[in-house]
């Protein structure tokens, strides 16, 4: 998982400094929150409740019965308390992006 969210990482600080030519924090700050709380909300509805929900590709032999699927409780809370954590990540981020787009320009 690492590696997967250095490649994440990356990405998004290229899309935002090389992409978009952002090179003020605020801009790049607002671009990198958009785009983490986007995909928080995606995961959290779009991926866990419906595609793994509604899918009967999750459901491993001899386990039909063992719930695999938060409830929406539990996705609400999880998905509020990363929304808090990207508003920091979106700092480190957008700092990295700028440094970027410094150097490139």
């Amino acid at each position: 998982m690492t590696a997967f969210y250095i490649v994440m990482l990356t990405a998004l600080v290229l899309i935002i400094a090389v992409w978009n030519r952002v090179s003020d924090f605020k801009t790049a700050y607002f671009l990198a929150l958009l785009f983490l709380e986007v995909m928080n909300i995606y995961d959290g509805i779009v991926i866990d409740k419906l595609w793994v929900g509604h899918s009967k590709f999750w459901i491993l032999k001899g386990t039909e019965d063992i719930p695999f699927v938060q409830t929406w409780v539990q996705v609400l809370k999880k998905r509020s308390f990363l929304a808090l954590i990207w508003v920091v990540g979106a700092l480190i981020v957008a700092g990295i992006a700028v440094l970027l787009a410094v150097e490139i320009q």
